[in-house]
């Protein structure tokens, strides 16, 4: 029973530094655009004019 009272408030701790972390990248931008790299890929941007064409 001694131990939960370490375990509770490093539990507390971690989630409320996970929260931290979530609400940081939100507001750094972390989201703003899910479907732009997933398009990205898509698009062939190869600026290497020295490599032989195929």
């Amino acid at each position: 029973m001694s131990v939960l009272v370490y375990l509770i408030p490093i539990a507390l701790f971690l989630g409320l530094l996970g929260l931290a972390a979530f609400l940081w990248s939100l507001r750094s931008g972390q989201y703003e655009d899910l479907d732009g790299a997933a398009e990205r890929i898509l698009f062939d941007e190869d600026d290497d004019d020295s490599a032989p064409p195929r």
